[in-house]
């Protein structure tokens, strides 16, 4: 049954796909901060495995809401991982065991999310007339604003 929301299901299916776009964004930047707190190598690798883990849990929850979102207005959800990998804009670097480069790299990932957070909220607001999904969007924006301080953080 087609979700009647007030909301065109044209408009409705080019927000459905740009959120898929940070669905996969977010799998990849999961796997990626995943991947780092299992293997990364620092005098501070107790804190720093912490501090993966307790970011790649919030992002875990981000995904489940973005998936759902994708779902409440109407359109089915990507969940395979080559899509996930078709989709992204996000890149995997080589495995790097080294604090500072990891660092790095998932500091880079969030501002690139930021970014295009920030330009959906735009579209989804203005040119969809979704103001559902653009505080949605918002929401996750600031999630990962504050990540991104967390990490720069330790670059500082």
């Amino acid at each position: 049954m087609k979700a009647d929301i007030g909301i065109s299901e044209k408009n409705t299916k080019a927000v459905a796909d740009k959120l898929q776009v940070i669905l996969a964004d977010e799998y990849v930047l999961y796997t990626k901060t995943r991947n780092y707190h299992w293997n990364v190598e620092a005098p501070n690798f107790m804190e720093l495995h912490k501090l993966f883990e307790s970011q790649y849990e919030e992002i875990d929850e981000m995904i489940d809401d973005i998936a759902e979102r994708i779902r409440s207005i109407g359109h089915y959800s990507t969940g395979r991982l080559q899509d996930f990998l078709s989709l992204t804009n996000l890149l995997e670097p080589n495995s790097n065991n080294k604090a500072e480069k990891q660092i790095k790299n998932l500091l880079q990932d969030h501002e690139t999310l930021i970014k295009e957070l920030r330009k959906c909220e735009g579209d989804f607001s203005d040119k969809f007339k979704d103001a559902g999904s653009a505080d949605f969007v918002t929401a996750l924006m600031e999630k990962h604003e504050k990540m991104a301080w967390m990490l720069r953080s330790y670059l500082s």
